[in-house]
């Protein structure tokens, strides 16, 4: 027995409907309305599938290119102070055993000028030979650059965008005014440093990149007037955990300190990734509905069309919910088949975003990512199973919902009615 003859009738008749439209019996060409049907599907999902790849993608790149520049956990003063017994600190964090690396540094905002040009700056005052321990970006300068921020040397490292915006370049000099300046007999004059720029570092981060300076620790203090650092800087074993570790140190070192984790730093820019991504999923989702309650128009004319088949088999002995089946599994078919179809086109182009946008920007001669304003300048992507796995479940469960009403509509035809005019 073959596996046409083991199939129930409805199946055979189900796919039969699926493949063949009026006039092209038996010729295994998809009809017009159910290709249709599928297409819409099968659009729907795989736009679903590449745009929450994307933003997954652009969520991680930038979450990397952050946490190479920032720590994974701060603790400092709150009132921009110095920390009163930093070596105190110091060994307290390294007490926590997800603590792997641990730098002292000294934080503060300040202008750059370089003639009559002027950039306003994060300033960091960094010990060398520790804050390797604590940030990618340092580790790949401490053979490099890092060695040239010796102390009352008053060496700088520019990020690249914010030396292009000053227009200098190693070499080059340029002044740094502090914002707290010296009381004279006329008023406040902001305290004046001409620093050496010894060379500059990309993190991939605009935000950064246009804006961080680097220089000595002892150089900063000195600068901004501190007796040491303002905070210490940490990396953990497990960048998940530092909610976590930052409540326990929160509960276990001494003095007033203020702790704040990476998620934190920048949980104004993680919610409203979150929220944007939640919002396309629902848009999204729409887009997937329309295309499958399309099945119930197609079902609809199908059964329109089969009106004088729906007869015979009732006279035959077919039963009202035989007659149901048979458009359920046709709808059901298209529904499959159109998910299935969206979830391959989606993931090859998910898989592939990183050729495909460079030649759509050579093509069109078009930058889609301007990186001053979306941080990052390459299209990202990250299929995750825990997206896709509900686009498809959501994709059948619309198609199959929409099978019901045709279905239901075709096992009400009434025999003697359908035959009248044959």
């Amino acid at each position: 027995m073959s596996l046409a003859q083991s199939l129930p009738y409805e199946m055979l008749l189900g796919w039969r409907y699926t493949r063949a439209g009026r006039g092209t019996r038996r010729n295994g060409f998809i009809s017009f309305i159910s290709a249709a049907s599928m297409l819409g599907i099968a659009l729907g999902v795989a736009a679903l599938i590449v745009v929450l790849s994307v933003m997954n993608g652009f969520r991680k790149d930038v979450t990397d290119r952050m946490l190479s520049v920032i720590s994974h956990v701060e603790v400092f003063s709150p009132d921009g102070q110095a920390l009163a017994d930093p070596a105190l600190t110091l060994a307290e964090v390294r007490a926590n055993p997800e603590v792997v690396g641990a730098a002292p540094f000294v934080g503060a905002q300040a202008l750059l000028a370089r003639g009559e040009t002027m950039q306003g700056a994060i300033v960091r005052g960094i010990d060398p030979t520790r804050e390797p321990f604590v940030t990618d970006v340092a580790a790949q300068l401490k053979d490099t650059l890092l060695p040239r921020l010796a102390p009352g040397s008053f060496g700088i490292l520019l990020g690249t965008d914010l030396a292009r915006k000053l227009g200098v370049g190693e070499g080059d000099s340029v002044t740094l005014i502090a914002p707290s300046g010296q009381v004279t007999p006329a008023g406040v004059v902001p305290r004046l440093k001409q620093m050496t720029v010894v060379g500059t570092f990309s993190s991939g981060h605009y935000e950064y990149d246009s804006a961080l300076a680097m220089l000595n620790i002892e150089d900063a203090a000195r600068i901004f007037r501190l007796e040491g650092p303002t905070g210490i800087r940490l990396k953990l074993r497990d960048l998940h955990q530092a909610r976590t570790v930052a409540d326990q140190l929160a509960a276990s070192l001494s003095g007033h300190l203020l702790i704040l984790d990476w998620t934190r730093q920048n949980r104004t820019w993680f919610a409203a990734v979150q929220l944007e991504k939640r919002m396309m999923f629902i848009i999204l989702t729409l887009i997937v509905a329309v295309a499958a309650f399309n099945l119930v128009s197609t079902l609809v004319m199908t059964v329109q069309d089969k009106r004088a088949d729906i007869a015979i088999l009732r006279t035959l002995g077919a039963s009202p919910a035989s007659i149901m089946k048979v458009f359920i599994v046709q709808g059901a078919l298209v529904g499959v088949i159109g998910t299935l179809a969206g979830l391959a086109l989606g993931l090859l182009i998910a898989f592939n975003i990183d050729v495909i946008v460079p030649f759509l920007e050579r093509l069109f001669h078009a930058s889609f990512l301007p990186k001053d304003i979306y941080l990052i300048s390459q299209m990202p992507s990250d299929p995750q199973a825990g997206d896709i796995v509900p686009i498809g479940v959501i994709s059948l469960l619309l198609s199959f919902v929409a099978t019901i009403y045709p279905s239901w509509r075709a096992s009400r035809v009434n025999p003697a009615e359908a035959l009248r005019y044959e």
